[in-house]
């Protein structure tokens, strides 16, 4: 996604509702991964969790769940983008018993007022037993 820099960009609370597109709340659904209470299950919940933590501006989360041999040593935000909406497109193995597996979506955005997209499918891998995102496939 865009770059992105640590502190938080907006006023989500533990009890508003998850910018990933789930029916929870950020505390029940996202908000425990970002928070550490939890480990992402699915390469997909790994995708829409890292979706939401584009959302709130959780770039320490973005980094921890980023794999080690493509991790960015940091992040930035991109001034005046707004994360809007996430569509999952489909995906492939990433479930409890698979070791990888990709996920395609398309994420909504604003940047300075203006509506955009951001398409990709991303790969995931277990990493020392952690779903991590490794990059798009080429």
């Amino acid at each position: 996604m865009s770059k992105n820099h640590a502190r938080r960009r907006t006023a989500i609370t533990s009890d508003s509702p998850c910018p990933c597109g789930l029916p929870q709340s950020y505390g029940d659904c996202c908000g425990g991964f970002h928070q550490g209470r939890a480990e992402a299950p699915t390469a997909e919940r790994l995708m829409r969790s890292r979706y939401s933590a584009f959302a709130v501006g959780d770039a320490a989360y973005l980094l921890r769940s980023w794999h080690s041999a493509t991790r960015p040593a940091t992040l930035d935000f991109e001034p005046g983008q707004r994360w809007t909406g996430l569509e999952i497109l489909g995906s492939t193995g990433g479930s409890a018993f698979h070791t990888e597996g990709t996920v395609a979506f398309r994420a909504h955005y604003t940047l300075d007022g203006e509506p955009g997209v951001q398409e990709e499918d991303s790969r995931f891998v277990r990493e020392q037993g952690r779903w991590v995102y490794v990059d798009p496939v080429a």
